[in-house]
């Protein structure tokens, strides 16, 4: 600024000054806010507790090889992530469900429209402590010891102990994944709910924890969190079927019956910086860390 209009500026009333000095203020944060762009992509991933150490993975890979884009990943369960994304805070939503038609409907009339990838899959492991003699169960037992059905472990080959159910939060994509895959066995008009005796747990972590110290637990987690310190059961899809362990093989075969899609969802179809990250995800490099995490690849 020329030395004569700050003389000027010095000798004009206060409120002409207040004025002259909040437009240039203005100025200023225009300029930091274009160079602080300039040149960055910034991407808001919020979503699965199930997915947020595979988005953790993907993108510190990701920004390793892309120094001009910035990936923030969050978790607080999908329920979070799709109302996150609804509301505009969300760049990337991830889910370890599909988007529920009330979802849907919120975010189209607020103007979003949700766009559904699907960047993984995942087998949803029971688990118990290692010293449980109980080694498998059909869908059909393990929905009636969620329901409160079955109440002890010896009713299922195990001692004479109580079940202690383990399940995480209802604002969990895997909850809801449970409730209607596992305990209501997939079928529309069963309403079956968990039994009021369930512990509901904020994380998959939580639940490993849970189970490795309490004899009597059971939980469910997905196959990347399982650690071999608890026993993963066999699950059959209905009684006579053969019972399966999860893996990636057995999830490729279809062979155990409780597999599902993991999601990302987005404002619309992405483009630019969001479109490269997420084709980036889908490639051979990204599916290698979906492998690496105990998740199962796409393809």
């Amino acid at each position: 600024m020329d030395a004569h209009v700050i003389i000027d500026l010095m000798r004009a009333p206060v409120h002409i000054l207040g004025v002259c000095l909040i437009v240039l203020a203005g100025c200023a944060n225009r300029t930091a806010a274009q160079s602080g762009a300039a040149g960055v992509q910034t991407i808001a991933n919020v979503g699965s507790d199930t997915l947020v150490n595979l988005a953790l993975a993907w993108s510190e890979a990701y920004q390793s090889a892309h120094s001009d884009v910035r990936i923030s990943v969050t978790g607080g369960g999908s329920g979070t992530g799709i109302a996150a994304l609804i509301n505009g805070s969300a760049d990337i939503a991830n889910s370890s469900r599909a988007i529920k038609a009330e979802e849907k409907d919120n975010a189209e009339a607020g103007g979003v429209q949700p766009y559904e990838i699907a960047v993984a899959r995942d087998a949803i492991a029971i688990i118990v402590h290692p010293s449980n003699p109980a080694s498998s169960l059909t869908l059909q037992q393990i929905s009636d010891i969620y329901s409160g059905k079955i109440t002890g472990w010896r009713e299922v080959g195990g001692d004479d102990r109580p079940i202690v159910l383990l399940s995480r939060e209802t604002n969990s994509g895997t909850h809801v994944y449970f409730l209607e895959t596992v305990l209501r066995l997939g079928e529309k008009d069963n309403k079956t709910l968990f039994s009021t005796n369930t512990l509901l747990l904020p994380s998959s972590e939580g639940i490993i924890t849970e189970v490795r110290q309490n004899p009597n637990a059971i939980g469910y987690d997905g196959l990347g969190y399982v650690t071999s310190d608890v026993k993963t059961v066999a699950v059959a899809a209905m009684p006579g079927s053969p019972f399966v362990l999860p893996s990636i093989a057995s999830v490729n075969s279809g062979g155990y019956p409780i597999a599902r899609l993991l999601f990302m969802y987005t404002n619309g179809a992405p483009t630019g910086a969001l479109k490269e990250y997420i084709d980036w995800i889908l490639r051979p490099e990204g599916q290698q860390i979906v492998s690496k995490l105990g998740f199962v690849p796409l393809k």
